[in-house]
């Protein structure tokens, strides 16, 4: 995939445009495919552009991001060990067990966990039923 930044010749609007390759786009603007965004004319040229390059400060925004990344993980992780140390988990079954303690009127010693779908944690919510969607990573180590 290459991508070119685009403009258009009667409005001057400048818009940039994925190719599968370089004679992608000459196929397509030989065949008067090309289009502006703005106006529709058909007179568009490529424009001069420059190279990426990874300079020091985008490789150093990237470790700041991969360690804010690390430390969300970390978060999450710290969450999930207490959600499995103080909760039931009832899998698959979550739905049925959240309204079978709701409408029932069960005590447990324990509150639960498990997987339902943002379809299913939307009713239970609507009859009254407090849920909470919270990430969840794979544990690597096991």
């Amino acid at each position: 995939m290459i991508k070119y930044k685009l403009i258009c010749k009667d409005c001057e609007f400048l818009f940039d445009s994925w190719f599968s390759n370089s004679l992608e786009y000459e196929k397509l603007k030989k065949k008067n495919f090309l289009s502006c965004h703005n106006c529709n004319s058909k007179k568009i040229d490529k424009t001069l552009m420059a190279p990426n390059m990874i300079s020091k400060n985008s490789i150093a925004k990237l470790d700041k991001d991969e360690k804010k990344v690390r430390n969300i993980r970390k978060t999450i992780q710290e969450y999930q060990k207490f959600i499995k140390n103080n909760f039931t988990y009832v899998g698959e079954n979550f739905t049925y067990e959240a309204r079978s303690l709701h409408y029932k009127n069960k005590k447990k010693d324990k509150g639960i966990y498990g997987s339902a779908s943002k379809e299913q944690i939307k009713e239970l919510k609507d009859e009254g039923i407090e849920t909470q969607i919270i990430p969840w990573v794979e544990d690597k180590d096991n």
